[in-house]
């Protein structure tokens, strides 16, 4: 494992690489409230066969925190993403694999003009593209149809108390942080010992993340923008996910011109709780996409 410093203008990005020097580049890129070291379970499973790198999101583990709720924007998280594809990979495109807000940051930078250039292929768990779910939820309630945006609403309600500034501090910083594998393991109804051990970093990084929240929900829900892609783009969709419901990626297809959707037993911590199934998946998505050949799809109710 080697670790160096990305910067991109005032913000340093903490990063990790490690695997073989000589595979395909895989940048796994984490959520709230992880660090890099939310893929441990995984990185064993893909090491042998492709170049890995890992970093820090702003505001988390030993990147930097800027200070500003605009400073966690969609851009600016997809700024940081393509200082890191220019830094590791700058002759060669790179594959992506996001989790939670991860995924989310990794579907504005595949959403680029010219994602397809520096992206290989992108696997998504448990994060949406912020404007399609905007679009989709327009869609459905112009349609009358409100029971799939209800679903997603009820499963997103905490984000709701994420937008007060300060009201969740205590709660997060002195309940959460300290109980985070039980709420976790009972939260994905999976064994709490898959989630730890938790980052030294873990309460200051669950209070600097709502910025995430704050920043971008409202801004994107509210006033979606049109965002496609020709990245190759494999969804897996964790059928127990308590937070991201699979309904909501209903018009994903609309987005997408090369999409792949993948069922997954799991829950919303699935890097954790099923990292084998869940580097398979992405081992055989960066095959098919480094050859030149579809991957199988699959289609979900």
């Amino acid at each position: 494992m080697r670790t160096h410093t990305v910067t991109n203008g005032q913000v340093s990005l903490h990063t990790v690489e490690e695997g073989n020097p000589d595979g395909p580049t895989l940048i796994l890129v984490h959520g709230w409230p992880d660090t890099h070291a939310l893929w441990d379970r995984v990185v064993p499973h893909l090491a042998d066969e492709f170049r890995i790198i890992r970093f820090d999101n702003r505001g988390a583990g030993a990147s930097a925190v800027p200070r500003g709720v605009a400073d966690y924007r969609l851009a600016h998280l997809a700024s940081d993403l393509f200082a890191v594809i220019d830094s590791v990979s700058p002759d060669a495109p790179v594959h992506l694999l996001g989790h939670d807000w991860g995924a989310v940051l990794c579907w504005e930078a595949v959403c680029e003009p010219d994602a397809a250039g520096r992206i290989a292929s992108y696997t998504s768990v448990s994060g949406p593209n912020l404007d399609h779910l905007g679009m989709w939820m327009r869609r459905r309630l112009r349609e009358v149809r409100t029971l799939g945006p209800l679903e997603q609403a009820l499963a997103s309600a905490y984000t709701v108390l994420f937008q007060i500034p300060g009201l969740p501090v205590p709660a997060l910083r002195w309940w959460f942080a300290r109980h985070w594998p039980d709420f976790v393991g009972a939260f994905d109804r999976t064994d709490p010992s898959v989630i730890g051990p938790l980052s030294p970093t873990v309460a200051d990084d669950m209070v600097h993340g709502m910025k995430l929240y704050r920043a971008n929900i409202r801004r994107h829900l509210f006033r979606p923008r049109v965002r496609r892609t020709d990245v190759p783009v494999q969804l897996v969709q964790n059928l127990r996910d308590r937070a991201v419901r699979p309904v909501g990626y209903e018009d994903t297809d609309r987005w997408v011109s090369d999409l792949h959707r993948v069922p997954l037993d799991a829950g919303h911590w699935s890097p954790r709780s099923h990292a084998g199934e869940l580097a398979a998946l992405t081992a055989r998505f960066i095959r098919a996409a480094e050859v030149g050949t579809a991957a199988p799809r699959v289609t979900t109710g």
